[in-house]
């Protein structure tokens, strides 16, 4: 902190003096200040003993100085011999030559820079420009900004050229820099065509040119950049509102092709051009190829002050075995909005294998509606949920490796691994030292722990009944559901019974989906709950001390994914986790940056999982919780058909092909649920019919009147998967009128009272283990939490075969189950019964003789009276016998 500065004055001769930190102008007054100055230097005289005027008797009393250059005098004086006579601890302005020399040895925390090349640093910094691996060009003759900044921007790993107004090919050179700093004193000498599109521009100097329109002085103010009205034009093509980004114009065909087919012939923008359309900065992308990228979350920071655009969710009613098509209606979405004037981005979840390779199949959209490419969207993209999967397993690999050493080692040796000697020395690291502290042991020295403390310290004591952490694979391997683990003679026969569950299942996966930043995720990380020790207290990976790499494994999986669709439309692809077992909704990262984005006046669209009752009561109860975002609209997608079943191998049942209005109007139950559903978090509710090739007008305009006749604020057919954004446009113009409609948002709770609203229960009821979890949840201080309902999604109720709005039945909560780091709790719903429908395999031993195809086999009528099932199961041939799920 700089006390008291010296402001050196030459004015026809050096004036030496001690002086209040102050401005000296004008020659009109300097017989004045030179009266008033030799006062001052007579007083310090009398005050200090030997005083003489000079610098260096100066040196000792003042903090700081600063030289005002150039020297105003009427006399040649020695600049350099002046300012070198500075100690360089008290050179303020970084004037002296071992100051200069210091800032280009790279000395950067030994010296004063000038305040000129470091604000013109802090302006770059400030804008969130990466400097580093960018190519700078600074212009100029002087040692005030050209020569210093030179250097800042060198020992800030950026590649520079320096130049000066007399460079050949100057516009060349100017043409190549990402950052560009001008300091010449040449009016407009740079013109705005040479500057490379992106870069950003700093003008250190103001000059004075004639100007006839200004009546006090004839003279006006300009910059060494003659790039003003380029920069205007440029500002006004940024503003949101406008649409900036170019959309493909497609080629339809009828019949329309299959996906893939459309996919592939699809010409595709490269993903680099894209993101600058839509207004993100080079350094805020990082490109895996051509089709895909990640976005880096300063990009928050460069948008913080950009209102934001309208929210709205995609859900849809309760699954049937004609899909809904919500990522249909995401995927050819945006250009719809093109003729309203309105920017739109599509923020969805990243699919899983195992769906991808089961029943269900890909997840990217359909017909003319697609995310591309489609083979990348669907398999791997940039590791996300490798990255999930790989830090899981670190968790569950770390688990059964403290159980196995704390069986086998004493307290003192486990202590002794953990906190190894260094040169002699056993030292705490930042982890031990935090475990220390939430053991409330407040010791920093490992010398002084009791024998008591250095058991708590060292052992967590794991109960191998008790641990709820599995292992993740991001496939169906149905022979890894249940496993027993540690069967070597080296784990001493220490067994458990484990399973493999599915990647996006896992709470990390949650918890990529819930955070808000880098900060964040990694306390999240290491709240995640384990296990519980034998005294019923909470294990968390923090406690296991793997939190650290957790998030150096989870650090690029943070940032989005980015794609577009088959119309050039911006998508975010990020997060995926399951619906029922977690939340079911995209990530908060991906949704804010979207709403920056589009700006005030356009629309972030993001997912919900399932049907209303799962997907959106998720987003509303506990991702807006968390993230405070708050939806304008709810869009419900519904299809006209579903209900009956389908066999496998049997011709549709004639409800599919045939129009049955009695049918529709009876079905119809389902989707006025999920309307009030919507509705009851007081947002306005638009209804999107999926129009299939077999749904007649007649049964699509019943739809959408008893939708609008229950609450729905309107409902609107689409048309998309064979003509595209065209086939959107009405619906489109619904969504926007909904989101001017008044609302306000509000949420639901408690568990009783969300599950009666939503599911139409008439009470619920709490089996003896989810009894038992609840009162242990409360107890370690979880009790509060959100609550995510695992249940089927194809009903209601916990009976997948109950369909319609079923209604006086109580909901059975058989286990309550924690994700602390996400921040819910999930009760499974359901009796023990109808679990274990789930998991159970039974090899039945038929000989099928040469029989080699799938084929329908009625169902043992014991099996049916054990689990409940329907008459009819699929059997799927594995060699000679038939294996029963």
């Amino acid at each position: 902190e700089l006390n008291r500065i010296l402001v050196v004055s030459i004015m026809g001769r050096l004036i030496k003096a001690m002086v209040p930190a102050e401005i000296l102008n004008g020659k009109d007054i300097s017989a004045q200040i030179r009266a008033r100055l030799k006062n001052q230097v007579i007083q310090l005289k009398e005050q200090v003993p030997g005083f003489t005027p000079g610098l260096a008797i100066l040196q000792s009393t003042i903090h700081g100085f600063i030289v005002q250059l150039p020297l105003d005098s009427d006399n040649s004086i020695n600049t350099e011999g002046l300012i070198n006579t500075i100690a360089p601890e008290k050179d303020v302005d970084g004037v002296t030559s071992i100051s200069a020399g210091k800032l280009a040895r790279g000395d950067l925390n030994d010296c004063f820079i000038r305040c000129m090349p470091k604000g013109c640093l802090e302006l770059i910094k400030e804008a969130g420009v990466q400097i580093a691996r960018r190519h700078a060009v600074v212009i100029g003759h002087s040692k005030i900004v050209r020569a210093p900044m030179h250097d800042l921007l060198l020992w800030n790993n950026a590649t520079v050229t320096t130049c000066h107004p007399k460079t050949a090919y100057l516009d060349e050179e100017v043409n190549k820099g990402d950052i560009l700093v001008v300091a010449t004193g040449w009016p407009e000498m740079v013109k705005g065509e040479w500057i490379k599109p992106g870069a950003i521009v700093i003008d250190s100097r103001i000059n004075y040119v004639p100007d006839d329109k200004k009546k006090t002085n004839g003279k006006k103010i300009v910059v060494d950049v003659s790039a003003l009205e380029s920069i205007k034009r440029f500002l006004e093509k940024f503003k949101p509102r406008k649409r900036m980004n170019q959309y493909n114009n497609l080629n339809f065909k009828a019949p329309v092709p299959s996906d893939i087919d459309i996919s592939r012939s699809c010409k595709l923008k490269p993903i680099g051009k894209l993101a600058r359309e839509i207004g993100l900065l080079s350094e805020e992308v990082e490109l895996y190829d051509k089709t895909k990228a990640k976005v880096l979350l300063s990009a928050l920071e460069h948008l913080k002050h950009q209102p934001d655009g309208k929210y709205w969710v995609v859900t849809g009613i309760t699954p049937t075995l004609q899909e809904k098509g919500k990522a249909r209606l995401q995927s050819g979405w945006c250009k719809p909005f093109v003729p309203i004037s309105t920017r739109t981005f599509l923020c969805v979840r990243q699919p899983s294998q195992g769906p991808i390779f089961g029943i269900k199949g890909v997840a990217a959209g359909g017909g003319y509606s697609q995310i591309i490419p489609m083979q990348e969207f669907n398999l791997q993209l940039t590791g996300d949920i490798h990255a999930i999967t790989v830090a899981n397993n670190l968790i569950a690999a770390a688990t059964d490796a403290q159980i196995f050493h704390e069986l086998s080692q004493t307290d003192k040796a486990l202590f002794n691994h953990l906190v190894p000697s260094v040169n002699g020395v056993r030292k705490f690291s930042d982890i031990h030292i935090r475990r220390l502290n939430r053991l409330g042991i407040e010791k920093t020295d490992s010398t002084t722990l009791t024998d008591e403390e250095i058991n708590r310290f060292a052992r967590l004591d794991i109960d191998p009944e008790i641990v709820t952490w599995q292992s993740m694979l991001d496939t169906n391997d149905r022979f890894l559901r249940k496993i027993t683990i540690r069967q070597t003679p080296t784990k001493k026969g220490h067994t458990r019974t484990a399973q493999f569950d599915s990647s996006v299942a896992s709470e990390i996966m949650a918890v990529l989906a819930l955070t808000t930043s880098l900060e964040d995720m990694r306390e999240r990380l290491g709240k995640m709950v384990v296990a519980s020790s034998k005294n019923g207290e909470p294990v968390s990976a923090e406690d296991l001390g793997v939190g650290g790499a957790l998030i150096v494994l989870m650090k690029a999986a943070i940032k989005p994914n980015f794609m577009q669709t088959l119309e050039g439309t911006p998508v975010f692809v990020h997060a995926g986790p399951f619906a029922n077992i977690a939340h079911g909704n995209s990530s908060i990262t991906a949704d804010r940056i979207a709403l920056k984005l589009v700006g005030p006046e356009g629309f972030a669209v993001t997912e919900a999982g399932f049907g209303a009752d799962i997907g959106v009561e998720n987003f509303f109860n506990i991702k807006s919780r968390y993230s405070g975002l708050r939806p304008h609209v709810v869009v419900l997608v519904a299809t006209v058909r579903g209900g009956p079943v389908v066999t496998a191998e049997m011709p549709l049942p004639k409800a599919y092909i045939e129009e049955n209005l009695e049918l529709v109007e009876k079905g119809f139950s389902n989707l006025k649920k999920q309307i009030e559903n919507g509705r009851m978090f007081v947002i306005p509710v638009v209804v999107a019919v999926n129009a299939f090739k077999m749904d007649t007008e007649t049964e699509l305009d019943l739809v959408s009147h008893l939708s609008r006749e229950h609450g729905a604020f309107d409902a609107v057919k689409y048309t998309h998967w064979a003509e595209g954004a065209k086939g959107a446009l009405a619906l489109a113009q619904a969504i926007q009128r909904a989101a001017q409609a008044p609302s306000s948002f509000q949420l639901l709770y408690d568990l009783k009272i969300t599950a009666q609203k939503i599911y139409g229960i008439d009470d619920i009821e709490l089996l003896p283990k989810a009894q038992h979890k609840a009162e242990v949840y409360t107890k370690q201080g979880f009790g509060n939490l959100p609550i995510c309902m695992a249940k089927t999604h194809l009903s209601l109720s916990h009976n997948p075969e109950q369909k319609g709005i079923p209604t006086g039945f109580v909901l059975p909560i058989c286990d309550i189950n924690a994700s602390i780091g996400a921040g819910f709790l999930y009760p499974l719903v359901g009796t023990e019964a109808t679990l274990k429908v789930w998991s159970v395999s039974i090899q039945a031993q038929w000989e099928l003789g040469s029989i080699r195809e799938p084929r329908v086999i009625p169902c043992p009528e014991d099996l049916k009276l054990i689990v409940g099932i329907s008459p009819d199961v699929i059997f799927s041939l594995n060699s000679h016998h038939v294996q029963i799920t």
